[in-house]
């Protein structure tokens, strides 16, 4: 039996990369899977039939995670679907490339809606319904190393991944008096279609690597399993914590 047989997660941007890997990691344990997408597509069905195929119910739900009233109504059918809801991933991001200079009012609002606003909508309306049916339920917020250190050319996103960051922390001491835990996971370079432009750049793979101790980049399947980890009952003493899952990065 897996340990997370029983469980209900929400995996949101779960059609492809890490939030792929997380809803499979997920799956693999005994989850029930509601897999997001701001739109339908192959790939979302595919990832629905993945699981399915490791013995595991799971259900599609298309929702844009900027905006609340998808949100609210994707938690919605979760609950109708399964019952409860306990393990809350907001996944859902996007990367905006531009320095303080070149950045657009428009490129910043459009980094923020996704990567933080979405976290705080999907982690109010996952609250609320964890709290409404009394589970002890489990928010694990995606953010990234950019969220503690420095990355040129990129500053909307550092400053969107920092907000997830002290978010998870503010919101683990609003919701640790109801037993939900409230965790981020800080991902570094991890091989999916967001950084193959610069892994697949010779020069830029090589700076990448060199500062990359372990030696390899990340796979989805290595979020995975940190998400699993935070997931686990036997989790439920850390609250407010960002796992770097870097491959010792942040280390050097």
């Amino acid at each position: 039996m897996g340990k997370l047989q029983g469980k209900v997660a929400v995996v949101t941007g779960s059609d492809r990369g890490i939030g792929k890997g997380i809803a499979i990691a997920l799956a693999k344990e005994g989850c029930k899977v509601v897999v997001n997408s701001y739109k339908e597509s192959e790939e979302a069905k595919n990832t629905v039939e993945e699981i399915k195929k490791l013995g595991n119910d799971a259900i599609f739900v298309k929702a844009n995670v900027t905006r609340e009233a998808d949100i609210k109504n994707l938690i919605e059918k979760v609950a109708e679907k399964f019952g409860k809801l306990d393990i809350m991933v907001n996944n859902a991001g996007i990367l905006v490339n531009g320095t303080v200079e070149t950045l657009t009012e428009q490129d910043w609002d459009r980094q923020m809606s996704v990567n933080l606003k979405g976290v705080f909508f999907g982690t109010k309306h996952a609250v609320l319904q964890m709290k409404k049916n009394g589970v002890k339920g489990r928010i694990i917020n995606v953010s990234s190393i950019a969220g503690l250190v420095g990355f040129p050319g990129i500053s909307a996103y550092c400053a969107s991944k920092g907000g997830v960051t002290e978010f998870t922390r503010e919101v683990a001491l609003d919701c640790a008096k109801y037993g939900i835990t409230v965790n981020a996971i800080n991902p570094g370079v991890i091989v999916t279609d967001m950084t193959k432009g610069m892994i697949n750049d010779k020069s830029t793979k090589r700076m990448l690597l060199e500062s990359t101790p372990i030696g390899r980049f990340g796979q989805p399947e290595d979020i995975g399993n940190a998400a699993v980890f935070l997931a686990l009952d036997e989790s439920s003493f850390i609250t407010g914590h960002n796992l770097v899952v870097d491959g010792g990065w942040t280390a050097r």
